[in-house]
């Protein structure tokens, strides 16, 4: 099938690249025509495992093309895919629509044959209705159909989440949008991944409802994880006795310096929002939303505890940037806050991450990036890892103390046990065990 994919950010390329990769031909679209110009050269803009040798490989197959030629794009297709962002609007916390609608508006103006518009964009309940009122204003002759069709990507692990997905939610409301998605997803369907068909208005809500759910399991540790710190448990050994639960399940559960990205801090407010306007609160999310970000600026202080609370004119060695690790994201990186938190305590701040300093640059300022981990705590008062990469899970501790001003280390994710640090001669801190029993606590054990 012919398919137009409209923006080529995250959303937007993955799925484009993945839907060529199973057989459709596929034009994404962009204005940004430095972007197209780089994709036409097989150089991706964002960081994702597998991403670019896929381009490359569907472009030489014909499959996939770059444009920034909408009208091109649209010609005989029959499906068109909306990628926009919704960023928070900065005034009011809601999904900001301007670039949905303006996809809309676009696609409505330049579409010659009968067309099934497909939102793949996180937005709110009744959007899709808004979007079929501007095609149908803009457009009283054109022939088609709206659809929602959220997408379930985690950064990082992008390409396995589309080709091999735990589900395929699609809203629709026609026989004709629904045969559509149906051509569409067939290469999915008959490798035998669940593809469920509910109304739009559903299929809306079901991404910010899940989203949002692993939003209150992970600020839900993270509180557990508080109360461990005073009353001598171990957050690694509570999280996996009740994530053997079948009911709660493993995921999500892993206790750190709370969460960030592009989804989960904008989608928790959005959903506030929209209850809020229909004057049914959810005051869970709310409570999650406020936990997360009270939570982040709080791990600056957990640093400070453990330079004794003098930091001022100290050096602080931070390891990882990103809010996940494979990715080069910083959007609402819990990075940030900790850094800012800790230049306002008038420290200097050097940094090491693997792929995310370009575009740390973006958000942070006065900070030396460093080339490597090693460099990044040479005459460090303190090291802090913040984001688990994996190339931070064997690093040679014993040169480190060497190179570093002093022996302490602060493990927001909780890569290591205290015993081998303290072995070495560590000051070691990390998330949901108190000081006083990270050295003595029994290792967590799968028997």
């Amino acid at each position: 099938m012919k398919i137009a994919v409209i923006g080529v950010g995250y959303v937007g390329l993955v799925s484009g690249v993945c839907l060529a990769e199973v057989g459709h031909e596929i034009t994404c679209v962009d204005l940004d025509q430095a972007k197209i110009d780089k994709l036409n050269q097989n150089h991706v803009p964002i960081y994702e495992r597998g991403l670019e040798d896929m381009v490359a490989a569907n472009r030489a197959a014909g499959h996939l093309h770059f444009t920034t030629d909408l009208a091109a794009a649209l010609k005989d297709a029959e499906a068109a895919f909306i990628a926009v962002g919704t960023p928070s609007r900065e005034s009011d916390g809601h999904a900001d629509l301007s670039y949905i609608y303006a996809a809309a508006k676009n696609i409505a103006e330049q579409a010659t044959d009968p067309l099934v518009i497909i939102n793949k964009s996180t937005v709110p309940v009744g959007t899709g209705d808004e979007v079929e009122n501007i095609v149908k204003t803009t457009r009283p002759d054109l022939q088609f159909d709206i659809v929602s069709n959220p997408e379930f990507l985690r950064e990082g692990a992008a390409i396995e989440d589309f080709m091999a997905p735990d589900r395929i939610v699609i809203g629709v409301e026609t026989d004709h949008a629904r045969k559509v998605m149906a051509e569409i997803y067939a290469p999915f369907a008959a490798q035998g991944y669940p593809i469920l068909y509910v109304n739009r208005r559903t299929s809306e809500l079901t991404k910010y409802a899940a989203n949002s759910f692993l939003a209150l399991k992970l600020a839900y540790i993270n509180e557990v994880a508080e109360l461990c710190e005073v009353v001598g448990a171990d957050i690694k050994g509570v999280s996996k006795g009740i994530g053997l639960d079948p009911r709660i399940g493993e995921k999500f559960l892993n206790a750190g310096p709370g969460y960030g990205g592009s989804c989960f801090p904008k989608d928790t407010l959005a959903l506030v929002r929209t209850a809020q306007d229909h004057e049914r609160p959810l005051r869970l999310i709310e409570m999650i939303v406020s936990i997360n970000e009270y939570r982040k600026r709080a791990m600056s202080r957990k640093i400070a505890q453990m330079c004794e609370n003098e930091v001022k004119g100290k050096k602080i060695a931070i390891l990882g940037l990103t809010f996940k690790p494979n990715t080069d994201d910083m959007r609402e990186a819990p990075s940030i806050a900790i850094i800012q938190g800790l230049q306002d305590m008038g420290t200097t701040i050097h940094a090491y991450d693997p792929e995310g300093m370009e575009n740390a640059k973006r958000y942070l300022n006065n900070i030396t990036y460093c080339d490597s981990a090693l460099a990044c705590v040479d005459s460090a008062d303190a090291a802090v890892i913040v984001t688990e990469w994996d190339e931070f899970r064997t690093l040679p501790f014993a040169e480190i103390k060497t190179r570093m001003r002093k022996p302490v280390l602060v493990d927001l994710r909780n890569l290591y046990d205290g015993q081998s640090l303290k072995a070495v001669g560590f000051d070691y801190q990390c998330v949901g065990r108190p000081q006083e029993t990270v050295i003595n606590s029994m290792p967590v054990s799968d028997d």
